[in-house]
């Protein structure tokens, strides 16, 4: 799995953005059960999810996003999306896509197998 994260960049205060990740998966690949998750990281800061979504559907967010966030995905695409409102200097960050075989759970990053290289944040005031 082959993950390729953009649509980062800068924005002021109130403005906002969808990332985009590319997932490329190699031939053969089968895992039916699987999650999709995203992550940031601030320097100084550990890395925390933000949102996930599960091959059924299911959606979770972090409190700090909840209600101004919104994850999805473009299976014909083969494209992840966040997209993230209001953003405020909070928000500043590298974003980082991700993915894990079977059911989401909590956000634990050490929990996926996968990550993309991530796209930076940067929210001014």
């Amino acid at each position: 799995v082959h993950l390729v994260e953009s649509g980062g960049g800068s924005v002021q205060t109130g403005g906002s953005l969808r990332l985009s990740c590319e997932v490329s998966k190699a031939s053969g690949y089968a895992e039916d059960l699987y999650c999709m998750g995203w992550f940031r990281q601030a320097p100084g800061r550990e890395r925390e999810g933000v949102a996930s979504l599960g091959d059924d559907g299911g959606t979770r967010y972090a409190d700090s996003v909840k209600g101004r966030s919104t994850i999805s995905q473009d299976n014909a695409k083969n494209t992840l999306y966040l997209q993230i409102n209001s953003l405020t200097p909070g928000d500043t960050a590298m974003y980082y896509c991700a993915f894990k075989p079977g059911f989401c759970g909590t956000f634990s990053p050490g929990r996926y197998t996968h990550w993309g290289q991530g796209t930076q944040v940067a929210v001014s005031a």
